[in-house]
């Protein structure tokens, strides 16, 4: 039971921060142009950094879960 808990909290970690990285991609894209001029673009990307962030706050979450569970479980 641990293995399996130990891996999915390893699963979940790996999850938060590539939903991280995608999200600091899509901010990076971002320009100070695009934002001020409203273009196009710059829509698409911010619903892109809030996809990846909320992305990231769930497996956070779920990780946290996970290592509740582990705790308990090892009590």
């Amino acid at each position: 039971m641990n293995t399996f808990l130990v891996i999915l909290l390893a699963i979940f970690a790996i999850m938060a921060v590539v939903s991280l990285v995608r999200g600091i991609v899509a901010f990076l894209q971002t320009t100070k142009v695009d934002l001020e001029s409203g273009g196009e673009n710059s829509k698409e990307l911010m619903e892109r950094q809030n996809s990846a962030m909320f992305a990231r706050i769930k497996y956070q979450a779920l990780a946290i879960v996970v290592v509740a569970v582990l705790l308990m479980v090892n009590r």
